[in-house]
């Protein structure tokens, strides 16, 4: 039997100037506070940002969902407990905009995914998967020249939905 994995200490974590420098290295805003802000680091199979949070000498170093670490810096780590998990209400998985996420459970998030994924043009329904747009928008982002970011979030974003429906946002 394998030991139980100790939880997070996220308060610790979102306290670290370290961290939090890594953390915000990392992000790229759009333009107006409603845009998302895309993780321009290491992508996990889920289309989730992944860290290296903490440090070792403390005892608190590991790898994170960056979302999740944003949303403790962001919002505190209070709401952070074992059965919560952090939302996307744009349903892009690598976004860090704090006013994008919300707390909520796993029912919740798995009968958000099933009501939108098959909507045309939405982040859900892209034919790469999460993964493959994030993935896709973090490379456009970081190929494209100064000043034409957005023209390249564009084009990476509609790759994904070859007949050129495109879902509106709902801000």
């Amino acid at each position: 039997m394998t030991a139980p994995t100790p939880a997070v200490p996220w308060r610790a974590l979102a306290a670290h100037p370290a961290t939090v420098e890594r953390y915000e290295a990392k992000v790229y805003r759009g333009p107006g506070p409603t845009s998302c802000h895309w993780w321009l680091g290491a992508i996990s199979d889920s289309g989730h940002g992944k860290l290296r949070a903490g440090s070792r000498p403390a005892g608190t170093s590991r790898v994170v969902s960056a979302h999740v670490l944003g949303y403790a810096i962001h919002h505190g780590a209070a709401a952070l407990q074992a059965s919560a998990i952090v939302r996307h209400r744009c349903d892009e998985a690598s976004c860090q905009n704090p006013e994008h996420w919300l707390i909520g459970d796993r029912l919740q998030n798995i009968l958000d995914f099933q009501a939108r994924r098959g909507l045309t043009g939405h982040p859900l329904a892209d034919l790469r998967g999460a993964a493959g747009r994030a993935v896709a928008v973090r490379d456009a982002i970081l190929a494209a020249a100064p000043g034409t970011e957005a023209e390249a979030i564009a084009a990476a974003l509609a790759a994904g939905h070859p007949t050129g429906d495109r879902q509106d946002t709902l801000w």
